[in-house]
């Protein structure tokens, strides 16, 4: 038995050809505006902290019933094989982010650079999915021996927007709280305090190293630097890798330093005080509970519809 064919005309690829560097252009905008949103910050300035002046039910959700909401949330979406309810947990995060009253440039640009790596599994998977009985075919003009299998096109699909919704499920999840608030809910949760002292530095001084980069960088073009593969170039850059390390190095030294004349004794002092109010099991039981109802209606038998 053959499998039922879709025959579309050679123009039928201008789609195809165009997404993939298309994709590709977008994600590099969205990089490079990520790169000057941090080259705008000053020194001693986070990134995102504009949302933390906002008040919404998400920024008084206690850090432990968020994580434990948000994250099962997640893990049930990428457990979904029905394309129906991916969208509907899809629509949820998009909720999710209108509810906590969060900007959207930065979801935005988030899903933008990761669309140049998704954007291969549009292509490539409809190519090579192992072609089965009942499988549907497009055929573009008299190219019958490339023909691309709907089936994987579908399942291409599916994994972009589970890859969506987990993208977007960390806006809420990261931006409504500061991070220290977060970690610290993390650790009541179990993880080891260690780890989240590790992580809050890594992010806090990540973007210190960052401006320090920067100002670098500005010295050498201030200084007519031309980039390129002359000798003396890359002896510049080398210079200019090894007075980095240099001065990250004598950074951290005066940061441990200012944590030490602050009191801190191999932890971090004042531990914040949570408590779980009615409101947040409900918010908590809320979202773990939808998350588990489309994880039970992916696995009826039939399907959802």
């Amino acid at each position: 038995m053959s499998n039922p064919v879709i025959q579309l005309p050679w123009s039928g690829l201008l789609l195809p050809i165009l997404l993939l560097p298309a994709c590709f252009w977008l994600a590099l905008v969205a990089m490079r505006r990520m790169a000057t949103s941090l080259e705008s910050l000053t020194d001693g300035q986070l990134p995102g902290a504009e949302s933390l002046t906002v008040s919404s039910p998400l920024h008084t959700w206690d850090p432990r019933g968020k994580i434990v909401g948000i994250l099962s949330f997640a893990l049930c979406t990428v457990s979904l094989n029905q394309p129906v309810l991916v969208l509907l947990a899809l629509t949820t995060a998009l909720l999710l982010i209108a509810v906590g009253r969060l900007p959207w440039s930065r979801p935005a640009r988030r899903l933008l650079a990761m669309n140049g790596f998704l954007a291969m599994f549009l292509i490539v998977m409809p190519l090579t999915a192992v072609i089965r009985p009942d499988d549907t075919l497009i055929v573009f003009g008299s190219l019958d021996s490339w023909p691309v299998n709907l089936r994987g096109l579908l399942l291409a699909l599916l994994i972009l927007g589970k890859a969506w919704t987990v993208a977007l499920l960390m806006e809420p999840l990261l931006a409504t709280a500061p991070l220290s608030t977060t970690l610290e809910g993390l650790s009541h949760l179990g993880a080891p305090r260690r780890v989240g002292e590790l992580l809050l530095l890594t992010h806090r001084y990540i973007h210190v190293f960052f401006a320090e980069l920067t100002r670098l960088r500005n010295g050498m073009e201030a200084r007519a630097f031309q980039p390129g593969l002359r000798v003396g170039s890359l002896r510049d850059y080398g210079n200019f890798v090894g007075m980095l390390l240099v001065r990250s190095f004598e950074r951290t030294h005066r940061v441990y330093d200012a944590m030490r004349a602050r009191g801190y004794r191999g932890s971090m002092p004042n531990r914040l005080a949570l408590t779980f109010r009615p409101a947040d099991v409900v918010k908590t039981a809320l979202l773990l509970g939808l998350g588990l109802a489309l994880l039970l209606a992916d696995r009826l038998p039939g399907g959802l519809i």
